[in-house]
């Protein structure tokens, strides 16, 4: 699974529309409405490298309110959440 974090400059103004239509769109698993110096953060996740250039410059950057984007692709994840389900595999029970 490739993973890239897109920050989003929006129109002010359309921020729950734009978010609103950026989850809706195939690839992105979440959208995040964030303080700072964008607007919003969408996650999204595909299973090819190619996809991601579609999904960000022919989809993300098409939607009406969509200012800027700036897209960072995932190396690696590091979670307490994926640490946990790692190490616990084949612990059952164990505490």
């Amino acid at each position: 699974m490739i993973t890239a974090i897109v920050l989003i400059d929006c129109a002010t103004d359309s921020i729950p529309e734009v978010a609103e239509t950026l989850a809706n769109l195939p690839g992105v698993s979440e959208v995040y409405s964030v303080a700072g110096h964008v607007d919003l953060i969408a996650m999204v996740r595909v299973r090819e490298f190619e996809e991601i250039a579609q999904i960000i410059a022919g989809s993300i950057s098409k939607v009406p309110g969509v200012l800027d984007t700036e897209s960072h692709i995932a190396f690696r994840a590091y979670s307490r959440h994926d640490l946990e389900e790692t190490f616990a595999i084949g612990l059952g029970g164990a505490d």
